[in-house]
């Protein structure tokens, strides 16, 4: 006892070194992950955002055009208006059947395994959306839509995971960011390729949903040589050499014993060695507070009222006496805020925190939204009223990407241990997309009823998810995954180890890492 009690503080010592250690540059292979599996996914997802607004009077004279020819009378008010509303909301119940299949997905195939296979989801709809107007089939547009949806749903689940998965911890806040970064990039390619003077036009439109296939090919071509998650590979798959060489190819080192130890420790710490189910993250009151600020934080970023946005900009251009010619030139200024800002939360996370960026965030845009309601209630009384409108709606954007954009992905990655992570981004996909489709069915009602006071329903969501993370979230920068989970022990009402399980949990390493090196010997 006495002698394992000597090598404790080398023990310690050696886990204070590793944290120091690992404060290394990024490696092109860690970096070519990020960026290609983001590009496969997120900007996908980001781009079919956009992507539909601009050649929404083209495809609506394509399905009036169809219909006459199918059954010889033109295409009712009515129905036109439901064959809209249907390709546009389907896309929000394919992601909600992609978010809810994720999980099983993740456990046949891996993290770098769903990425692959969800390109298949991606190149068929590509073929449907292209080929729709050729085969004179708005069926095809439609079963498009909802295919694409199936992949973003299983993109925005997987990709967080994988990000979280193989990056270090000092760094894994701007990693994750890719998730929102290549989102708003996507949001932003779709406005610039549909400006009229590229594919914004009657005879090309279609050409706009053929160039989503270029991102997933460009993926399919490059993510096979990049490493798949060695925690996966190490908790769930027990494979320990694939683990240990993913670590080194992703980190760029060749001792990676150190990331070893902490990955096995997390494995040693869980409750379930295997994957748990939806079911019993529901029941586990070791996860409860988690897997609650994670359905608060994903409702709050669907139900923030960004979405709600883009109802009203191109309105308030017009009263601001801009040109309809000139309008989507002008809405490019969205786009760009949403990038720039994302990019630059991605430079600031590590240094600032998770927390307080969010909170940032919803603050702002609950200001921002104050403010705007304030201007659009009297824009008819003053000329220059529209353009202070506009101001407003560029700073919700910003205020939104500073942090509400893309730290949610982040935390539901880092607030639970391996076996409940799939279960939970599952979770919190179901909301996200719910939320969105919900958003999207209900704003126009609340708009009619409320007018310009209709922003007032978002401010009293940010406000409470503001006050709701400030009580409730930690702070989990530069944090490892156990450090995060026993934060929540307390709210939880589950015991915290001691000083002495822990001295005695270090001791049994000790033992264990003594027997291994006598065995080989």
């Amino acid at each position: 006892m006495d002698e394992w009690q000597k090598d404790q503080p080398a023990a310690d010592q050696k886990m204070k070194d590793s944290g120091k250690n690992s404060e290394q540059p990024v490696t092109a292979c860690l970096f070519s992950a990020a960026f290609f599996g983001a590009l496969g996914s997120s900007f996908i997802y980001g781009y079919n955002l956009s992507v539909v607004n601009a050649p929404a009077l083209y495809i609506k004279a394509f399905y009036n055009r169809t219909w006459m020819e199918r059954y010889e009378e033109p295409l009712r008010a009515e129905t036109a208006t439901l064959l809209w509303s249907v390709t546009v909301s389907i896309f929000s119940i394919g992601g909600l059947l992609g978010a809810v299949s994720v999980t099983m997905i993740l456990k046949r195939l891996g993290r770098k395994g769903t990425l692959l296979l969800n390109n298949i989801f991606a190149l068929i709809a590509v073929l449907l959306l292209s080929l729709g107007e050729s085969a004179k089939s708005f069926e095809m547009l439609i079963i498009g839509r909802f295919i694409i949806g199936v992949d973003s749903g299983i993109a925005l689940c997987a990709l967080p995971m994988y990000l979280g998965e193989i990056t270090p911890r000092h760094i894994r806040g701007s990693i994750g960011q890719f998730n929102a970064i290549l989102i708003c990039f996507g949001v932003f390619t779709g406005q610039v390729l549909g400006l009229p003077e590229l594919l914004g036009q009657e005879t090309r439109w279609s050409y706009l949903f053929t160039f989503l296939a270029f991102p997933a090919v460009l993926q399919l071509c490059v993510m096979p040589f990049l490493p798949e998650s060695p925690r996966y590979l190490l908790i769930e798959r027990r494979d320990e050499a694939g683990a240990e060489q993913a670590f080194q190819r992703l980190l760029g080192k060749k001792d990676v014993s150190q990331e070893l130890e902490e990955v096995h420790a997390e494995s040693r710490a869980q409750d379930n060695v295997h994957t748990a189910s939806v079911l019993q993250l529901l029941r586990s009151q070791a996860v409860r507070w988690q897997l609650i600020t994670i359905i608060v934080s994903m409702a709050c970023y669907q139900l923030c009222g960004l979405n709600a946005i883009w109802y009203y900009t191109n309105g308030i251009l017009r009263d601001a006496g801009f040109a309809d010619n000139i309008i989507p030139y002008i809405t490019l200024t969205t786009g760009a805020t949403e990038t720039l800002a994302a990019i630059i939360s991605g430079l600031v996370i590590e240094r600032i925190g998770r927390k307080p960026l969010l909170i940032f965030g919803f603050v702002s845009m609950a200001v921002f939204f104050s403010l705007l309601t304030v201007f659009l209630h009297f824009q008819d009384s003053m000329s220059w009223m529209p353009y202070l409108s506009y101001v407003c709606i560029l700073a919700v954007i910003a205020s939104f990407c500073s942090g509400p954009g893309g730290i949610p992905f982040v935390l539901t990655g880092e607030l639970f241990e391996q076996s409940y992570r799939p279960a939970a981004f599952m979770i919190a996909g179901i909301v996200n997309w719910l939320c969105n489709f919900a958003v999207g069915l209900m704003f126009p009602f609340i708009q009619e009823a409320l007018q310009a006071f209709a922003f007032l329903v978002f401010v009293v969501v940010c406000v409470l998810g503001s006050i709701y993370l400030y009580f409730v979230l930690p702070e989990t920068k530069n944090k490892t995954f156990m450090d995060i989970s026993q934060s929540f022990a307390k709210i939880n009402k589950i015991p915290v180890p001691s000083p002495g399980q822990e001295t005695e949990l270090v001791l049994s390493w000790l033992v264990c890492d003594r027997e291994l090196a006598g065995s080989s010997q």
